[in-house]
């Protein structure tokens, strides 16, 4: 009653109805993400406040973007998402994983078991598997020369989750390659390292963009006006037309090279 004093809308459940909302929240984030499991699942479309529009099928975009409430999803998702920090896969699995031990707890707390009896048996299962995968796992040596078909194996196991199975196998060497270019031995390996080189190529010829006697034209695109569309063909047709806009400014940059440059001439840079 103290509660309600101090808020007239909170909810007050006792124990039992209080358990089985936090396992029907658990439940209900593996039902969501299910469905996206593994190369042929579905992809999600998420809409923002502001009407944007992002197709994702990966666990942790999905996790991170949804407007979760329930505490006990909350934890849940933050899971996930801790375990894609470390490993850089497994959200999804871990979610469903989590979801799937609630839902064959229910059954049991139903027939009347406490809930502490699951937790200790939990712990126990922990414990099994954790010496299960320490005898079972297989080293990979990191020196010099690594081991690429492990690193294949687990680049293409990873990738499959994410596309079909010709593109992940085509991706997979791809994958490796690029790792292992930017591995320095003893040292943890800087996934964001992202290194652009600030020139441009035209007609084959590597030219650095900083030349003297340059001229450029700034243009500014942002327009601050409010649209609305009600179904997705709207949205591609606004999208075509902002994309009709742009090359019609890019065939009159090139139209205008053509007056000014004749020839092989490479005195003109375009710049989008």
């Amino acid at each position: 009653m103290s509660l309600r004093v101090l808020n007239p809308n909170a909810e007050v459940l006792n124990k039992s109805a209080a358990l089985h909302m936090n396992i029907n929240a658990a439940k209900g984030l593996q039902d969501v993400l299910k469905s996206n499991l593994g190369p042929k699942g579905t992809i999600k479309m998420l809409v923002g406040g502001a009407g944007d529009i992002k197709l994702t099928k990966d666990g942790n975009s999905l996790l991170k973007e949804m407007q979760i409430q329930n505490p006990t999803a909350i934890m849940i998702a933050r899971t996930a998402v801790a375990q894609d920090d470390i490993s850089g896969d497994g959200t999804t699995s871990t979610v469903i994983f989590i979801g799937e031990l609630m839902k064959q707890s229910e059954r049991y707390i139903d027939e009347g078991m406490h809930p502490r009896v699951l937790v200790d048996g939990f712990e126990i299962a922990k414990r099994a598997t954790l010496h299960f995968l320490e005898n079972f796992k297989t080293p990979v040596v990191m020196g010099d020369e690594p081991d690429r078909e492990i690193l294949k194996m687990v680049a293409r196991t990873t990738i499959r989750t994410k596309l079909y199975e010709a593109l992940a196998d085509q991706l997979t060497d791809i994958v490796v390659n690029s790792v292992l270019c930017i591995r320095k031995p003893e040292e943890a390996i800087d996934l964001f390292m992202v290194e652009i080189m600030p020139c441009v190529i035209i007609d084959i010829v590597l030219w650095s963009v900083s030349v003297n006697w340059k001229l450029i034209l700034f243009f500014h695109s942002e327009i601050n006006a409010g649209f609305f569309y009600s179904n997705a063909e709207q949205r591609e047709a606004m999208v075509a037309a902002e994309r009709r806009q742009v090359d019609e400014r890019v065939r009159k940059i090139i139209e205008l090279k053509d007056k000014v440059c004749s020839g092989t001439d490479n005195n003109f840079v375009e710049r989008v």
